[in-house]
């Protein structure tokens, strides 16, 4: 696989995310399987592995560390903080005592003393992103991480942020039906020589070969709260994969693949993180890296899926309250 640059370090241009395996789309793959999918990232290229504090409430930064402590100066490791569940409830908190102790805490998980990269989970309306880049800038100095991300923030944030230290990358989701980051963010990125990491880069899980059924989807699901997934706009959405699909046909791959390789071809300084929690998804995913599409291709494919084509919004209104992310004129 090739390389790409988040701040100094070269690390694969497919990540993977970690989330799957313990968060997010109901049932967590049992313990063997889990291990076997983050021993086999490593084995077929990927040398940028994502998790956060929140994904099951510690258990994935617990799984990764278990499962890869021996194995840490294989992989760039990234991890999040600022956004906890308590209660039930949705928790943001970027406060620097806050998310010093989540740091404290994410280390002992994961088996190491150092996590090269660290985001920001949410922005937090009640701290100023200048205190927390401050405290970031602190666990460099440090040496108990490497560098510091945002997550879900626009590109006022983000420049807030860079004047006090600067940031080494931004993650937010985007892929053929989340075009958010084009608005501003992509652009801000690459001015400033942060590397951009999407998330979600296959629409979880709408963007291949067996997009899931909603009314098939456990009950702790987080689609089942995304409008996009709902009875009136998800058949919409549904009837232009076709299209999509009868490109992967001509180029000999799969759905997923030119959906990946649309994201790689939007920008050098991008990094998708796709997460799953299959073996087969996994391999199949890493292998998007030999689809190569040229402009018109990626126009072509672009023009297929988009936010003017996609119905439903990709978050719940409360949810949405929880991000910084520019919005498209309705």
């Amino acid at each position: 696989m090739q390389t790409r640059k988040i701040g100094q370090t070269d690390v694969s241009e497919i990540g993977f995310g970690c989330m799957s395996l313990s968060h997010g789309y109901g049932d967590r793959p049992d313990r063997a399987t889990a291990e076997a999918i983050l021993n086999k990232a490593l084995e077929i290229g990927h040398t940028h592995l994502d998790t956060a504090s929140v994904y099951g409430l510690g258990h994935n930064e617990t799984l990764v560390g278990e499962v890869l402590g021996k194995r840490r100066r294989e992989f760039h490791l990234a991890s999040k903080c600022g956004l906890w569940i308590a209660e039930g409830k949705r928790v943001i908190d970027g406060r620097p005592a806050t998310i010093r102790k989540t740091l404290e805490d994410s280390l002992r998980r994961l088996q190491t003393d150092h996590i090269d990269l660290y985001y920001l989970h949410r922005p937090d309306p009640n701290t100023p992103i200048e205190d927390t880049a401050g405290a970031f800038a602190d666990f460099i100095a440090e040496g108990k991480i490497g560098s510091y991300g945002l997550s879900e923030c626009g590109a006022g944030i983000v420049r807030r942020a860079h004047a006090v230290h600067p940031v080494t990358a931004l993650q937010t989701e985007y892929s053929l039906w989340t075009r958010n980051p084009e608005i501003a963010v992509l652009q801000t990125c690459k001015e400033l020589g942060i590397a951009f990491v999407a998330f979600s880069p296959l629409g979880r899980g709408y963007l291949s070969a067996s997009p899931p059924s909603p009314d098939r989807l456990e009950p702790s699901d987080i689609r089942r709260s995304m409008p996009r997934f709902d009875a009136a706009n998800y058949p919409e959405n549904l009837a232009l994969l076709a299209p999509l699909q009868a490109v992967a046909d001509e180029l000999g791959c799969t759905l997923a693949q030119l959906s990946l390789a649309w994201v790689l071809a939007q920008g050098d300084h991008i990094v998708p993180i796709p997460g799953t929690g299959k073996l087969d998804h996994l391999v199949e995913n890493a292998d998007s890296a030999k689809v190569r599409l040229d402009a018109a291709t990626a126009a072509r494919v672009g023009a297929i899926i988009n936010q003017n084509t996609v119905h439903g919004g990709r978050y719940s209104p409360a949810n949405q309250l929880d991000v910084d992310t520019e919005e498209f004129a309705a």
